[in-house]
């Protein structure tokens, strides 16, 4: 049967195809400028999941959401149900049916328990709108709830949202320290990437992240405040169930009402974080407060968020994971689902594909032996990142193993002449020190630890990518999904990695691991072992930084006001204290019984409404800020009127309308510009420094079957040409959208190799998109009024300073709104820029389409 996130999906992509219609269209700017841009597949379509429920679906609880896509029989059958309907017909399920089973599992424990209905039972019971956004991890669950919240915060500044429809705040919490420390990453994250820049700046000088700390009592916020972001664990903030004093009991009775009860114990971090409006919940590693402790006492979290929701207006819950299964059934609440399998053939996930090694009747001695062994026999050389070696993590169910391995570890790497001094043993009784370097800087490339041999350490949360090799050794608990928890933590992908992943087990372990992940993701061992990457990731590095930048000429539009002197003429006018809003206020006695009635009227008197004051100097800023005025001069025009320093919030409003009526005209003039466009931008790149040298990079996720046709790197070129190319390659390697692109390229540098005439050089522009790394991209409004973005294919650059823009494209891919815009352009820069439109029908060889490329080299004509 179709899940209700496989639903969601398909109505996701047609809201896709329609541009994200909705009554707010901001959020179709914010959508579109993340297409195929900074946030990872996953990720977006996560996003687009999150939105088209809010905006179209209006923030549904999750049962609305499943009567509405799952209508009659089918909602027993999406809810697990089919048992209870089997043997009943079709007209006996009628909606007062459906509501009297649903209430059964809402109060009738036994039958809940008999059915194992509790992840159900919550689900239906909840108050508030609760969603499970479910991620492979790996694929970057804590930006994802960035991108929710940076989104949320620049709708409600957009909208100035009276109606509290947009989030104003987020508390964002997981369990644990090691968790929390990878929640700081919220506060690390591009927002000018995921944001259009204007809405980046109105976000970046609005909100403010908070981190409770151990030794606070509150939260260091406003209360009643808003754009804030708290990062908390759940230890800080939740309800005390053994904190209520003894005072408040009478032979182990409340003396107070429940309600009161938790009054008590709900500490003032909680009480500062229920002051705060228009408020969100996001709880990452949701598993903590979904299914997994189904079977065990009502878990706190859950608690602290149900009473969050009765003391402020909490607008949703946003959980992430990336366990969405319980006991083998994928979570009601589960929205979106990105799973292990996914994550690794898109190449967000290491490859473990034939590396998943089960060891049977052999002692632990020799499982040591042999794991370090071939451990270094295949990473002993690898390294990663800024020169992070791969390392190997060694799970153990308690010290006293950890300790008998340890030296045969140490034995092993003697006979492979290798420093001992790289074990690093972490459990319990290690220092703070070394938990605090284990937890938060494992990752520096100067430690010198390579295998860590580790005690309930280094599972959930724990971040370390250039671990390549996880051995379980020993039967380990098989309690928290730990098996699970400790094998995979060597997935995590590494930009540029082409190296597989290893998992080793002992016999004791395999059917553990493989049980835990068919209970959390769905998949088996075999699965894991099975999949591929379909993907690869490619490094792309700098060549020609120092690239002089394309001077053209640029029409702009430019709003201005049609009396240049309106603002310099500006009168304001004291608003008539009748024309302010006023009451009457009608004067009642109470009397004996008449005919019409016992309130007798025995006068009226007149009233103005309460008005709150406002500081001039406020006022000022206020109103220059609205209209583009000189906030000076208008404070001294307010001062003339009111040498008091201040007035109504009521007038001000009078005001407005007064310097509205004089300012509001306004005209569109075209203007003319020079502008600067830098082909290429350092800064946009990430610095890599190996062996002492720096080069700057980034990198690309390509389909393992297009590598050998669209990516072409100096050394494939050298490879076919028998010679290094003159020209081109500004960054290497090359990624072409087609094959088209590509051999028009190389018969250009075939042709310049022969005769480069006056050519400076010839670069690929059409790769690259982000304007973090180039300027080189042109806005052009669609057929709908849109405004999108272009960017050409070629620039070829002459030395007297012409030069020629070519687009190569099949005629159904052409978009004539962006070649008018090109055209406009090539027109307001006669001598200077050509663009060139060379057109190939399917199986047209570019061979017969690149004349008028060489006749503008070659100057053949006369331009």
């Amino acid at each position: 049967m179709i899940n209700l996130y496989q639903k969601l999906k398909l109505d996701v992509a047609n809201w896709r195809q329609q541009d994200y219609p909705s009554h707010y269209p901001a959020i179709t700017t914010i959508l579109q400028h993340n297409q195929n841009n900074f946030l990872r597949k996953a990720q977006f379509e996560a996003l687009e999941t999150y939105w088209y429920l809010r905006l179209v679906k209006n923030t549904p609880n999750i049962f609305d959401l499943y009567r509405d896509y799952f209508p009659g029989k089918t909602l027993f059958e999406a809810f697990g149900l089919k048992h209870l309907i089997e043997n009943l017909p079709e007209d006996l399920i009628t909606p007062e049916f459906t509501q009297g089973i649903l209430k059964k599992i809402e109060t009738d424990d036994a039958f809940v328990k008999q059915n194992k209905l509790e992840a159900l039972r919550e689900t239906l019971t909840l108050s508030y709108p609760s969603y499970i956004l479910a991620l492979a991890m790996g694929a970057g669950k804590t930006i994802l709830i960035a991108s929710i919240i940076a989104t949320e915060f620049v709708m409600a500044l957009e909208y100035q949202d009276e109606d509290g429809i947009f989030i104003k705040n987020a508390l964002v919490f997981a369990p644990g320290k090691t968790i929390l420390g990878a929640l700081k990453e919220i506060s690390d994250t591009p927002y000018d990437k995921i944001l259009p820049p204007r809405f980046y700046k109105s976000f970046i000088t609005n909100v403010k992240f908070t981190y409770t700390r151990d030794d606070e009592k509150d939260i260091p916020v406003i209360r009643g405040s808003s754009f804030n972001v708290i990062v908390t664990n759940t230890e800080k903030i939740r309800l005390q169930k053994n904190s209520i004093p003894n005072k408040y009991f009478l032979s182990g009775q409340l003396r107070l009402g429940i309600e009161e009860a938790k009054e008590l114990v709900a500490n003032l971090r909680l009480q500062t974080i229920t002051s705060l409006p228009h408020l969100a919940v996001f709880s990452d590693e949701a598993h903590h407060t979904y299914g997994q402790e189904m079977a065990s006492e009502l878990k706190r979290v859950r608690q602290t968020i149900n009473y969050i929701a009765e003391k402020t207006n909490l607008l949703v819950v946003v959980n992430t994971t990336g366990t969405p299964y319980y006991q083998r059934q994928l979570l009601r609440d589960v929205i979106y689902w990105y799973g292990l399998s996914q994550g690794i053939e898109d190449g967000i996930l290491k490859e473990v594909r034939g590396n998943i090694i089960a060891y049977s009747d052999v002692s632990d001695h020799d499982f040591i032996v042999d794991v370090v062994k071939d451990f270094f026999q295949e990473y002993k050389d690898v390294r990663v990142n800024n020169d992070e070696y791969a390392k190997l993590a060694i799970y153990f169910p308690n010290t006293t193993d950890s300790d008998k391995a340890k030296p045969v570890v140490e034995q092993t790497l003697i006979s492979l002449k290798i420093d001992p001094s790289i074990i690093l043993q972490v459990d319990n009784r290690s220092t703070d020190d070394i938990k605090d370097l284990f937890d938060n800087r494992i990752n520096d490339p100067k430690l010198p630890y390579r295998v860590f041999l580790l005690v309930n350490k280094g599972t959930e949360g724990w971040n370390c990518p250039s671990l390549f090799a996880t051995a379980l050794a020993r039967k380990l608990t098989s309690s928290n999904n730990f098996v699970l928890q400790a094998a995979s933590r060597c997935l995590r992908q590494i930009n540029g990695n082409t190296k597989k992943a290893k998992i080793y087990l002992s016999k004791d372990n395999v059917s553990v691991l493989d049980r835990q992940l068919q209970e959390t993701f769905g998949e088996g061992l075999d699965d894991l072992n099975r999949v591929s990457a379909d993907t690869v990731t490619v490094k792309v590095t700098l060549r020609k930084i120092e690239l002089e930048p394309l001077l053209i000429k640029k029409l702009i539009q430019k709003i201005v006001p049609e009396d240049a002197k309106a603002q310099e003429n500006l009168k304001i006018n004291k608003p008539d204290k009748e024309t302010v809003k006023s009451f009457e206020k009608t004067i009642y006695s109470m009397s004996k019984a008449q005919r019409s009635g016992v309130l007798v009227e025995v006068g009226t008197k007149k009233g103005v409404v309460a008005d709150r004051k406002i500081d001039l100097f406020q006022a000022a800023v206020i109103l220059a800020h609205a209209y583009r005025l000189d906030s000076l001069k208008t404070y001294k025009l307010l001062a003339d009127l009111y040498p008091e320093g201040e007035f109504g919030a009521l007038e001000l409003e009078l005001i407005r309308s007064q310097i509205e009526k004089q300012t509001i005209r306004y005209k569109v003039v075209n203007e003319t510009i020079e502008e600067a466009l830098a082909l290429i931008k350092q800064k946009g790149f990430e610095e890599e420094t190996i062996n002492g040298k720096t080069s700057y990079v980034t990198h690309i996720r390509v389909n393992k079957t297009s590598l050998e046709k669209y990516v072409l790197g100096l050394k494939d070129y050298k490879a076919k040409a028998g010679q290094l190319p003159l020209f081109g390659f500004h960054y290497d390697p090359y990624n072409f959208d087609s094959e088209d692109e590509r051999e028009f390229f190389e018969r250009m540098l075939t042709k310049l190799g022969e005769d480069p005439d006056n050519v400076e050089d010839i670069y690929y522009t059409g790769a690259i998109n982000d304007p973090t790394k180039t300027d080189f991209i042109f806005e052009y409004k669609d057929d709908k009024g849109e405004w999108r973005s272009y960017t050409p294919d070629f620039l070829i650059r002459k030395k007297d300073g012409k030069s020629l823009i070519v687009e190569v494209k099949a005629p159904k891919y052409r978009i004539k709104e962006a070649e008018k815009e090109m055209q406009e352009l090539e027109a307001i820069n006669p001598d200077k820029i050509k663009y060139e439109l060379l057109l190939l029908e399917e199986g047209e060889s570019i061979f017969g389409k690149v004349a008028p490329v060489f006749n503008w080299i070659y100057q053949k004509h006369n331009l």
